[in-house]
């Protein structure tokens, strides 16, 4: 069933209905549309357009049309009709007859889908953030287990300094939140409700929408109908938001998988995330943070697609914007799937102690420390710097660590170096001077992770 037949005399074209259909992938806003027609017909009670019998009769049938979409969704795509609002219409029409086709009374499409994909999206931000909740937790209690686990940290891929295990984990916390308040910041912009706003000039209706915006759970109603019919911008925002989180889950997915190598065998992933090989019985390949890796690609696609979309449409309403759907759709759900699945790749995680200690004193990670052990004797930084790395060509002339050189052996490169400097060049020592706030400092770690359960609660 269309809606719009009378202006025309010859029927589309089938070609051109398979084009202009949307409910194929409309069909998932059937609760949003149910749920907002319930509330605009309160809000057409209130202006006397229909008496409160027939409003209690019209939300009777959507309600039992919402209690039937909600036990099977996939029951709409049954059907051959436009798009989700004239699939509830025509159900609707179905049950209550020719008061059915009093709904639509001051309301227009372009306002009713305006309203349907900003609930869908407010939704959805509720579910994201208690994935990224989840993750959150798994990374902290995957931190407490590992705070005693040395490892080196990483500039350009080389050996810097070491870290811990715990310090690496807290650093996606970090990410995380940050993705956390984007999606809080996101959803303040689009508490706003678009019904009422009619096709572009808004309803001819004199509809209290403030009042309308509260009873469907908005802060307040739009402020204008020109742009609401047209605002796309919560979509935006949203496929900005996963696609800055997804690359923080790539990076997360990208550190596993150089960790879960033969090379560095830092950690082993679960069996219950990796794959085998077709071929080679030996392998266990990291799949689902490849997956992860590779599907941040998709995601960040659909925020340039939506933005090529938007960026030259005249106002109002335009139907490029029946374009915004699949892409938020597959976006949303596939952020959602791999913030689920980042948080199963951190389950059974074993980390190899031995190994990442073991990559840890190696690198001349403790250099450093050498270069603060000369400063505090006096020596200018730069010129402790210089020093430094004379030392450290030395001692991979001679394949031995820093703190294997004999004394006599540093004092070539400056006579103040003495005996004190062995317990600096520990790995301990290495960790336990990173003590300001932040740093890899074994109690500096305990208070993070102690701070980020409260802010994660």
């Amino acid at each position: 069933m269309a809606l719009w037949g009378g202006r025309f005399t010859q029927a589309a074209d089938q070609r051109f209905k398979q084009f202009n259909d949307s409910l194929v992938f409309d069909y998932r806003l059937a609760e949003q549309d149910i749920e907002g027609s319930i509330g605009w017909s309160k809000a057409l009670t209130a202006v006397g357009v229909l008496t409160a019998a027939e409003q209690q009769q019209l939300e009777q049938a959507l309600q039992a049309l919402h209690a039937v979409v909600a036990a099977d969704p996939q029951i709409i795509l049954q059907d051959d009709h436009e798009d989700i609002h004239s699939w509830v219409e025509s159900k609707l029409i179905e049950k209550v007859g020719d008061l059915g086709k009093k709904l639509h009374t001051g309301r227009s499409r372009n306002d009713q889908v305006a309203l349907d994909i900003k609930l869908w999206c407010k939704r959805q931000v509720t579910e994201l953030q208690k994935s990224i909740r989840q993750l959150q937790h798994k990374l902290i209690a995957t931190a407490e287990a590992n705070q005693s686990a040395v490892m080196p940290g990483y500039t350009h891929l080389q050996r810097a300094q070491p870290v811990t295990f715990a310090h690496w984990c807290l650093a996606y916390f970090e990410m995380l939140e940050r993705d956390y308040s984007r999606l809080a910041d996101a959803y303040q912009r689009m508490n706003s409700c678009p019904l009422g706003c009619g096709a572009l000039a808004g309803t001819a209706y004199p509809i209290d929408r403030e009042q309308l915006a509260l009873d469907l759970g908005f802060a307040s109603a739009t402020h204008n109908s020109l742009d609401t019919v047209s605002d796309r911008d919560h979509i935006i925002e949203l496929l900005s938001a996963a696609s800055l989180s997804m690359v923080h889950l790539s990076r997360f997915a990208e550190d596993l998988i150089i960790f879960n190598s033969g090379e560095a065998n830092f950690v082993e992933l679960s069996d219950k995330v990796t794959s085998g090989s077709s071929l080679m019985p030996q392998k266990k390949n990291p799949d689902a943070c490849e997956l992860i890796r590779g599907k941040t690609g998709r995601v960040v696609g659909a925020l340039n697609g939506m933005l090529m979309t938007v960026k030259g449409l005249p106002l109002a309403y335009n139907k490029d914007m029946q374009e915004d759907k699949e892409g938020i759709f597959d976006a949303l759900d596939t952020w959602h799937d791999c913030l689920d699945m980042a948080t199963l790749v951190l389950d059974d995680i074993k980390v190899n102690r031995e190994k990442t200690q073991e990559a840890a004193l190696k690198g001349y990670s403790n250099a450093t420390e050498l270069a603060d052990y000369l400063v505090a004797k006096g020596i200018p930084f730069r010129d402790s710097h210089h020093i430094v790395g004379e030392v450290v060509v030395y001692a991979i002339q001679q394949q031995k660590a820093l703190e294997a050189l004999s004394l006599e052996e540093f004092k070539r490169f400056n006579s103040v170096i003495e005996h004190d400097v062995y317990p600096i060049l520990s790995l301990q020592s290495c960790l336990d001077k990173r003590c300001a706030k932040g740093g890899v400092a074994p109690q500096r770690v305990t208070e993070a992770i102690a701070a980020a359960k409260v802010r994660s609660a």
